[in-house]
């Protein structure tokens, strides 16, 4: 079956680290860009980072650059966002999604991840 898992996520205080993963199965990894996305309650969904099939390239949002970063394991089918120096505006639920560079593109979504940064 195919399948993208998110995990990781808990809570952590303001200044604090975290490293999420996503596992993936039923599809050929190498073959897809990877994209994290987030959503608080009430907002819309946001891209945070990107990573090319090759993990050569890598794009992260305004929002995040120099603290997050993104990468991959093609081998081990898994995926990674190290989080530093969290802000309570970093709380949501996170997202990992799988894409081709196709038009259209063919995609898998994770059911996310929940982080949560307060004191």
């Amino acid at each position: 079956q195919l399948q993208v898992v998110e995990s990781g996520g808990g809570s952590v205080q303001p200044g604090g680290s975290l490293r999420l993963s996503c596992a993936v199965s039923g599809f050929t990894l190498d073959e897809y860009a990877i994209v994290w996305f987030r959503q608080a309650p009430g907002r819309e969904r946001n891209w945070v980072s990107c990573i090319s099939k090759d993990g050569d390239n890598t794009r992260n949002a305004d929002s995040v650059k120099g603290r997050f970063t993104i990468s991959r394991d093609n081998a081990k089918n898994t995926l990674y966002l190290q989080m530093n120096s969290l802000k309570p505006e970093d709380t949501a639920v996170y997202y990992c999604r799988a894409v081709t560079a196709t038009f259209p593109p063919q995609e898998f979504w994770g059911q996310g991840t929940q982080v949560t940064v307060s004191s």
